[in-house]
């Protein structure tokens, strides 16, 4: 267990140092106010528009980095800091959710496969990892059928596991679309000087890092326990 330990530990700095580089860019490019005055939201009302999008809403929600896009009710969910903000952090997370909203608009392949993982995922994430140390516990501590019934459920929990990891490098490309799209409508529509485009772009590339980092973590979960399952079966 001590190879699990590090493991997790490395992860967790490695995720930390991500997080905070990520908050940290978005306070500074908080600071860089937009020449056009526009909010967040009004950014987000925008590039809707001119995509043709008449049937999502842009709404404010709770909560810092709480941003997210809601393909279900239809709705680019903004920070209070986001929302209401004007400067180029808020720029470029506004336009990023919004093109989360043309990827569903546009029926992009990733965003389609990832969401009907979605159901899925929500299920077997809260199991896997109690089914793979529970059926590695229940494999050592018995015999027989007993400890067989054990090797099935750690496997199972495998499975499980893996499906979690595929559904984190399918969100890769559906995020770095994302980015792309906004960065592409901004630059496009000379929504931001020079300064802020290079501020809300480098944003954004902080924030990608951080599912990246997620999925190179998912990966290593699974290749570990993957080992311990499978590598020790006679």
């Amino acid at each position: 267990m001590i190879g699990f330990y590090i493991l997790i530990g490395a992860i967790s700095l490695v995720s930390w140092l991500i997080s905070n580089k990520l908050k940290s860019k978005f306070k500074y490019y908080s600071k860089v106010q937009l020449r056009n005055g526009m909010s967040g939201a009004e950014i987000a009302t925008k590039m809707l528009a001119d995509h043709g999008i008449r049937d999502v809403e842009v709404i404010s929600t709770s909560g810092m980095l709480t941003d997210h896009y809601n393909p279900v009710k239809k709705t680019v969910n903004l920070s209070e800091g986001v929302y209401n903000q004007r400067n180029a952090a808020a720029a470029a997370v506004a336009a990023h959710e919004v093109g989360h909203a043309v990827q569903h608009a546009q029926a992009y392949q990733w965003l389609t496969m990832r969401s009907k993982l979605v159901p899925a995922v929500n299920i077997t994430s809260k199991f896997s990892q109690y089914m793979v140390i529970g059926g590695i516990i229940l494999g050592a501590a018995t015999s027989g059928a007993a400890g067989g019934i054990g090797f099935y459920i750690a496997v199972a929990g495998l499975a499980f596991m893996a499906l979690g990891t595929i559904f984190s490098f399918i969100t890769l490309p559906v995020e770095y679309d994302a980015s792309n799209r906004a960065l592409a409508w901004l630059k496009n529509k000379n929504m931001l000087s020079q300064e802020e485009y290079k501020g809300s772009e480098d944003a954004l590339k902080w924030a990608a890092r951080t599912y990246l980092v997620a999925a190179l973590g998912s990966l290593a979960m699974l290749l570990y326990w993957g080992l311990q399952i499978l590598g020790n079966r006679d």
